[in-house]
């Protein structure tokens, strides 16, 4: 059986969410609102997310930056689990709606780059632009900005056993695709909403746990 796990950054990997952070410290009240309706899916992630993005001046770019990697912190288990797959020759893949600046830095040394699919940023205007360069194929129409099922569609074949990793709406459209599912937080909502088979997990123990059962490995 050929395993790929396809696994989400923000909230997932990191114990928060990266994105709020930042929005929670450095943008105006207007920010949860935007939130609000992203949540809601009143606004797609692309649209929601840009214009997040765009309330913020580029001038933050080096307070934003030093606040990331002085706050975020990587989830219980997550070391072990990446050494844990590479023993056992397990694709990963980070699939993540994060940004190019902060995703790089926080897996640097962990994961290789190629491995890692994130959202760039433009700091040559006035407020932060987001570039969008895993955009949508002609199977979703959803507006992910990164669309997390079109990279799974191309990065894995029918007959690979996918394994999806997430915790928010950004990974309901992966999810669908799954065939099994590591979920917390908001995206077990969305999982019981959408009659979608999950695993709740609260570290990245409980999710090798799981997986060595379906490896059949011994302790």
């Amino acid at each position: 059986m050929s395993i790929q796990i396809f696994c989400d950054f923000d909230g997932t990997i990191t114990n928060n969410d990266n994105i709020v952070a930042i929005m929670q410290k450095f943008a105006p009240p207007e920010a949860e609102t935007i939130k609000q309706l992203i949540l809601s899916q009143e606004l797609s992630i692309q649209e929601g997310v840009g214009k997040l993005f765009s309330l913020l001046p580029t001038s933050l770019q080096d307070k934003i930056t030093a606040f990331i990697k002085e706050t975020a912190v990587i989830r219980s288990g997550f070391i072990e689990f990446v050494h844990f797959l590479q023993k056992n020759n397990i694709k990963l893949y980070i699939i993540s709606g994060g940004m190019d600046f902060f995703v790089y830095p926080l897996l640097e040394g962990l994961i290789d780059f190629e491995h890692i699919y994130c959202n760039k940023t433009n700091f040559s205007n006035d407020t932060i632009q987001v570039n969008w360069p895993h955009s949508c194929d002609e199977h979703c129409k959803n507006k992910c900005g990164l669309c997390k099922s079109t990279l799974i569609r191309n990065l894995s074949s029918q007959t690979d056993f996918k394994i999806v990793i997430g915790d928010s709406i950004t990974d309901l459209q992966a999810a669908k695709l799954a065939d099994k599912v590591f979920a917390r937080d908001f995206l077990i909502t969305k999982c019981i909403e959408h009659h979608i088979p999950y695993t709740p997990f609260e570290t990245f123990h409980d999710i090798q746990n799981e997986v060595e059962k379906l490896l059949g490995v011994r302790k």
